[in-house]
């Protein structure tokens, strides 16, 4: 068992090592796509249409697609750094558009678990939806993309 632990120790900390700044959100990516994913099918009994194989695939597509945006995210940082180094400019951003699509996708991510809970019947302390939208906003905006929305 200290083995697993171990292992499962240093592997966790090689994965924070490298992604830096884009491990937290990376982290709770993965812990809201599960939430939404389960909080879905628990609505999907509450809802007019019932879950199945194929919206079942589609759900799992678009979580696929959100990592996909991640990895273009990545990817952006690391052309930015290249030609940043080949160019002679002295400085190394980390990973800041993956941050950025990370967070943006975490926050929508809450917001669908809560538009999930929501359906459910559970009711919603009433600033809980408002601060979640406004830190989508935020997000947004700072990222010179305010108003496009989900």
């Amino acid at each position: 068992m200290d083995k697993i632990k171990t292992t499962l120790i240093i592997l966790i900390s090689a994965i924070m090592d490298f992604l830096g700044i884009l491990a937290i959100p990376v982290f709770l990516m993965v812990a809201c796509n599960i939430i939404d994913y389960i909080t879905g099918l628990m609505a999907s009994k509450y809802r007019e249409e019932q879950i199945s194989s194929y919206i079942g695939i589609r759900g799992i597509t678009k979580k696929v697609c959100m990592w996909l945006l991640v990895l273009v995210g990545s990817f952006i940082d690391i052309i930015i750094n290249y030609t940043a180094e080949y160019m002679g400019i002295g400085f190394k951003i980390p990973f800041i558009v993956a941050t950025f699509v990370a967070v943006w996708i975490v926050v929508n991510e809450m917001l669908s678990i809560l538009e999930n809970i929501i359906d459910i019947g559970v009711v919603l302390p009433p600033f809980l939806m408002p601060i979640v939208r406004l830190i989508r906003k935020e997000v947004e905006s700072v990222a010179g993309e305010s108003g496009q929305t989900n």
